[in-house]
């Protein structure tokens, strides 16, 4: 990846102070490959059904890097990054039922209406007034305050007890890894699956694939520092994939290959493994998000009943998640490398960015 080019702080433009707006600071997309830490309108209500959140704490995800980097073209420049986080609410319209002023709660990362034809079928992802919006198509979380639409579905209370910290990685990355990669996948007793992808949402995936009980699950990374992390969370077997063949090994190892191949990072090679390793009646669940084509070799797998599948995360297993994070059965909180002000996100998605050298993973952005 190029380096993020950051731009010098502005001060407020004389017609925000000429008019009164009420203003905060904010993590703007400039487009081009560069952020911003600058001054903006501070959000309000804008809808019945929103809720105005002081953020408390925010992450960064790979996907924020995917828009710098012209992954998603759809987010235009001028949009807040971020889409994960916890806050305490200051506001809510007057159809919000569910919270009050003053709530600790979880911003999902995705929005929900709840009432549409896809709400219904718990695909929120879909959600023809939501999805993926936050961060994206409207400003995100990595500011100092964030407009919520759709509080009431889109917002989780965090119970008395549960770690604000622990809590953020259930915006995100706890559910993508546990929806689209180990239930989309088919993770059952017994299998042996592979996780292509030592990354937040492949150790998502890793941590939640245990709820499951698979006899075996290897880890294949390039960065070593990641690969004994996975060792520690629960991984049995790890390859770098930059020093050995992965392939081989796996298929000198397995019985024909893997019952369950996760693609976690959203390139044509770690897809290209995923396909090689799957074994006949398999599944191959892409988790990550490609920016470019992948060769799909239907010629050798149309008949050997692998299934496929890939998707956004609908967060409609976050209330369970939360209730394992709450028990101490699952400790999200080893997944944080690296603590940050709010005021310091710059610096942080700089540390972000270069993982490998500063053996970063998720990291805090406290306001």
């Amino acid at each position: 990846m190029s380096s993020i080019a950051t731009q010098t702080e502005k001060k407020p433009s004389n017609d925000h102070s000429a008019k009164g707006t009420r203003t905060m600071k904010a993590l703007v997309y400039q487009g081009g490959g560069k952020i911003e830490w600058k001054e903006v309108p501070k959000p309000g209500i804008e809808k019945p059904t929103d809720a105005l959140i002081k953020v408390l704490k925010t992450t960064i995800c790979g996907t924020d890097l995917g828009i710098l980097h012209g992954k998603t073209p759809s987010c235009k420049p001028g949009t807040t990054l971020g889409h994960e986080g916890v806050g305490v609410i200051e506001e809510v319209g007057s159809s919000v039922s569910k919270f009050k002023k003053g709530d600790r709660v979880i911003i999902s990362c995705i929005s929900a209406d709840g009432t549409c034809e896809y709400c219904k079928k718990q695909m929120y992802s879909l959600c023809e007034d939501g999805g993926w919006i936050l961060g994206h198509l409207i400003n995100g979380t990595q500011a100092e305050y964030v407009r919520i639409p759709h509080a009431d579905m889109s917002l989780y209370a965090i119970p008395e007890g549960v770690d604000e910290e622990a809590a953020v990685m259930l915006s995100d990355i706890l559910p993508t890894g546990h929806e689209i990669g180990v239930i989309k996948g088919q993770v059952k007793p017994g299998d042996t699956i592979a996780i292509v992808g030592a990354g937040p949402i492949g150790m998502a995936a890793l941590l939640t694939a245990q709820f499951y009980s698979p006899a075996r699950i290897y880890m294949i990374d390039l960065d070593d520092s990641r690969l004994k992390l996975a060792k520690e969370l629960g991984a049995t077997d790890t390859i770098n994939s930059g020093s050995e063949d992965a392939v081989k090994r796996i298929m000198s190892e397995t019985k024909h290959g893997v019952d369950v191949a996760m693609e976690a990072v959203g390139i044509p090679s770690t897809w290209d493994i995923c396909q090689k390793i799957v074994r006949s009646g398999g599944n191959i669940a892409n988790i990550g998000v490609h920016g470019q084509k992948v060769d799909l070799q239907l010629q050798d797998m149309w008949i050997r009943d692998i299934t496929i599948s890939m998707g956004l995360v609908n967060t409609n297993t976050t209330s369970m998640l939360l209730k394992t994070v709450e028990s101490g059965k699952l400790e999200p909180k080893k997944l944080i490398s690296h603590r940050f002000k709010l005021n310091e996100i710059e610096k942080a998605y700089t540390v972000f960015e270069n993982a490998a050298k500063e053996k970063s993973f998720k990291m805090i952005l406290s306001n």
